[in-house]
């Protein structure tokens, strides 16, 4: 099967629903994310990425949440916006996608959130016909890589000079990827975890 960049949809589990992030989200993600926790681990840029307020937040969501993604709000089935995460860089040819852009409210770290957002959007990537789906954080991250191979992801290496963080610094990115051969086993201890 070709690979087919998915149209925007709406994919749900038995935690959380994600949605195609619209202006109307916004505010409630400004209240989920924009706090130093997140954004110290590289997300944004990094912690000089933070937001000083709302109407900074919305001009830095314009610009980081790429049109040509499938960019996401992550609700909580109980409707509460916990987090936003994307699936994107899409290259039909060599069916590659890549997850990435993820961030969640501290208070959903560590439990079903993620692990769930990151098997309905890797269902999604391979039911289109993507045979690799890339993730990647800042080489520093630890939280976020230790976070990437418990998924797991393979490790592929090291990236050096990645791109610029909000600082003007350049960060390193580790990359990860699963692959469609991966994919059973994967998926089957992402399931695992789910309570």
């Amino acid at each position: 099967m070709p690979a087919v960049t998915p149209s925007p949809q709406v994919l749900e589990g038995r935690y959380v629903r994600l949605s195609p992030q619209v202006e109307s989200d916004l505010p409630e993600l400004y209240e989920a994310i924009a706090h130093p926790a997140v954004f110290a681990g590289g997300y944004g840029g990094g912690p000089a990425g933070l937001p000083e307020d709302y109407p900074a937040f919305v001009e830095f969501a314009h610009r980081y949440y790429a049109p040509r993604n499938r960019v996401f709000a992550v609700r909580l089935v109980t409707g509460e916006l916990v987090g936003t995460t994307t699936l994107g860089d899409f290259d039909e040819a060599k069916e590659w996608a890549h997850i990435g852009w993820t961030a969640y409210s501290p208070t959903v770290w560590g439990g079903p959130v993620n692990v769930e957002a990151k098997l309905l959007l890797l269902e999604h990537a391979f039911a289109h016909g993507f045979g690799r789906v890339k993730l990647q954080a800042d080489a520093l991250n630890d939280r976020s890589r230790a976070a990437i191979l418990k998924l797991g992801a393979t490790f592929e290496g090291i990236r050096r000079r990645d791109q610029k963080r909000a600082d003007g610094s350049w960060r390193d990115a580790a990359i990860f990827s699963i692959t469609i051969d991966d994919w059973p086993a994967v998926r089957a201890g992402l399931l695992a975890r789910l309570p």
